[in-house]
C-alpha cells in the first residue's frame, strides 16, 4: 500500500482540516483519557501512536507521561505537519508513513506500547490485517496494545448512529468493525489477552477500546 493509497481521516465527509471539530462530537474527551488509562506508560518506555492525525492523543500522552519516549505516525503528511503545529515544543517525534509499515519505520521490537485510534474501521480487511501485524511486529515481546475505534454495534441506536460513519468511510471497510471483528483481527495477529475494556456511546457510534499484549 502506498502513502497515496490511505483513506484520508474524515473520508469523503470533510477536508481533513476540520477533523478536531467533527472528532469532539465523539465523546474525545472521554475515550481518549480512557485510553490514556489503559496505556499507563513508565516513563522509561517508548509508545507509538499509529494513525496520530492531528496528534490530539500523542499529546495527551505526553501530558500524563512526560519521560516517556512518544512517536506519532500518519500516511497523511497534512496531518502530520498539522501535529507539530499543534504540539510545539512538545518533545514528540512525528513521523510520516504507512500503518503497516512500523518496523521499517522505527525498527522491530522497539516499542512497549502500541495505540491506535480511529484507524482501523478505515481500513481494508487485507489492511486491518497488514497494520495488525505490524503493530505485533513492533512491540517488544510482552508489548502492550491498545486500540480506540469503532467496534460491535449492539444496540439500533448505536447502528444507527453508526451510518454516519459508513456514509464518510463506505460500508465495505466500516462493516467488519460494527460486526465485532476487531477482537478476532487482533488475536489472529498474535496478540494475546485481548478483551474490550471500555464501550464510549457516541453520536456516531460506539467506540470500544481493546487491549492486548505482544506473546
Amino acid at each position: 500500500m502506498t502513502e497515496r493509497e490511505f483513506t484520508p481521516a474524515l473520508g469523503r465527509f470533510a477536508p481533513t482540516r476540520f477533523y478536531d471539530l467533527v472528532a469532539s462530537v465523539t465523546r474525545e474527551r472521554l475515550w481518549r483519557g480512557l485510553v490514556v488509562g489503559h496505556v499507563a506508560a513508565r516513563a522509561d518506555e517508548v509508545v507509538v501512536d499509529v494513525g496520530c492525525g492531528t496528534g490530539s492523543l500523542a499529546l495527551l500522552l505526553h501530558q500524563h507521561r512526560t519521560g516517556a519516549r512518544i512517536v506519532g505516525v500518519d500516511p497523511d503528511r497534512d496531518m502530520v505537519e498539522r501535529a507539530r503545529r499543534k504540539g510545539a515544543g512538545a518533545p514528540v517525534e512525528w513521523r510520516v508513513g504507512m500503518g503497516d509499515s512500523l518496523a521499517e519505520i522505527l525498527g522491530a521490537a522497539s516499542a512497549d506500547v502500541v495505540v491506535s485510534s480511529l484507524v482501523l474501521h478505515q481500513c481494508p480487511m487485507a489492511m486491518k490485517r497488514a497494520i495488525l501485524a505490524a503493530m505485533a511486529a513492533v512491540l517488544r515481546p510482552g508489548g502492550r496494545l491498545v486500540v480506540a475505534d469503532y467496534g460491535l454495534q449492539r444496540t439500533r441506536a448505536m447502528r444507527l448512529a453508526f451510518r454516519l460513519v459508513q456514509m464518510a468511510d463506505g460500508k465495505p471497510d466500516t462493516q467488519p468493525n460494527a460486526d465485532g471483528a476487531l477482537p478476532g483481527l487482533i488475536a489472529e495477529a498474535g496478540f494475546h489477552d485481548v478483551r474490550e475494556a471500555e464501550v464510549v456511546p457516541t453520536v456516531t457510534g460506539s467506540i470500544s477500546i481493546y487491549t492486548a499484549r505482544r506473546g
